[in-house]
């Protein structure tokens, strides 16, 4: 299973970060993504995410992670995962099928909703330990 970890970005940002086993997901989505994005000539919109806001959208209460999407980018229930790096998470978002059950959350069909054609099959699925990954979740309740 992969590791998951959403972080209130320490820099001063007030975004909500993701890391997967151990790496930002930013980085896994510029890998799936620079292939097409190079063949667009465009090789600079490969993983050009940031994390999200608001915070009170996405932090703990928040059920935006476990399958009740709080930031609606599309009509299909996807949840978003990361916004663009312009601080606007509508602008450019990353997205995927979020699916929970008792034991495990699993990410996948990762899409960018304004690059449809984009190949993104190499990122994901992602499979997480259900107590893990809310315990991680919860770690980002705002007091």
């Amino acid at each position: 299973m992969n590791r998951v970890e959403f972080v209130v970005a320490p820099d001063g940002s007030t975004c909500l970060d993701i890391k997967i086993d151990d790496v930002r997901l930013q980085e896994h989505a510029r890998r799936a993504e620079i292939t097409s994005a190079a063949a667009e000539g465009e090789p600079d919109l490969a993983g050009a995410y940031d994390g999200l806001t608001p915070l009170h959208a996405v932090c703990w209460p928040s059920r935006h992670f476990l399958g009740e999407p709080a930031l609606p980018a599309t009509d299909d229930g996807d949840t978003v995962l990361l916004g663009c790096d312009c601080g606007d998470w509508g602008c450019w978002p990353l997205v995927a099928r979020v699916e929970v059950a008792d034991a495990a959350v699993t990410w996948h069909h990762f899409k960018n909703p304004h690059r449809e054609a984009w190949d993104l099959s190499r990122l994901g699925p992602f499979t997480f330990e259900r107590a893990q990954y809310e315990a991680s979740l919860r770690a980002t309740e705002q007091v």
